[in-house]
C-alpha cells in the first residue's frame, strides 16, 4: 500500500472509529491530561480506564493497593523503553498489554496505541504482522507498535489515531465472532 492509499485508509477507518465499541479518544485524552498533571494516576483513574477498554475485567483493577498504583505509574513515566513500560503496568493486576495501552496511549498518543485483539488482525492483513494472536504481553506490544508508528510517519497521523484506525478497520472486515 503507497502512502497516499495508507493516509486515506487511515482518514477512513477513523472516521469510522465512532461507530465502534473502542475505548472514547475523548476520555482517554482526559485520563491523559489527569496523568501529565498529577505525574501519577491513582487507583480508581486505573478502574476507570480499564473499564472503558474491559468493562468484563475492570473490577480486578480495585485490588491494586492504592500506593503501588501510584508508584507504578509514577515509575511508567520515567522508564525508558516500551517493553519496559507496559511490562510494568502489566505488573498491576487487572493490566494485560491492551489494558496497560491505553494507560500509555492517554500519556502519549503521539507515540503510543491502544493495542488488541483488532488492531493485530489490521496489521496483519497490511502485512505488517504473520498470524493471528489472541492474548498479547509487552513484547507484543513492541511488535505491534513498531509498524504502527511507521505507519504515523509516513501519513502524518499520530500512532494513537493509527491504532483507532486499524481498529474500525477490522470492526468493519471481521467476518464471525472476535474470538
Amino acid at each position: 500500500m503507497d502512502v497516499d492509499d495508507l493516509d486515506e485508509f487511515v482518514a477512513e477507518h477513523l472516521d469510522r472509529y465512532a461507530e465502534t465499541q473502542g475505548v472514547l479518544p475523548e476520555r482517554l485524552d482526559e485520563f491523559g491530561d489527569r496523568y501529565r498533571a498529577q505525574g501519577h494516576l491513582t487507583r480508581e483513574q486505573l478502574y476507570d480506564i480499564a473499564y472503558e477498554s474491559s468493562t468484563r475485567s475492570a473490577y480486578h483493577v480495585r485490588k491494586n493497593p492504592e500506593r503501588r498504583c501510584r508508584e507504578v505509574t509514577r515509575n511508567a513515566r520515567a522508564v525508558d523503553g516500551d517493553f519496559s513500560t507496559i511490562h510494568l503496568i502489566t505488573g498491576l493486576t487487572g493490566f494485560k498489554a491492551p489494558t496497560a495501552s491505553c494507560v500509555v496511549a492517554a500519556l502519549d498518543g503521539d507515540r503510543h496505541a491502544v493495542v488488541d485483539t483488532r488492531v493485530w488482525a489490521s496489521l496483519e492483513r497490511l502485512g505488517h504482522l504473520d498470524g493471528r494472536k489472541e492474548s498479547f504481553d509487552a513484547a507484543d506490544y513492541v511488535t505491534m507498535i513498531e509498524p504502527i508508528r511507521e505507519i504515523a510517519e509516513e501519513t502524518g497521523h499520530r500512532a494513537v489515531d493509527v491504532g483507532y484506525a486499524l481498529f474500525a478497520h477490522d470492526d468493519r472486515v471481521r467476518e464471525g465472532t472476535l474470538h
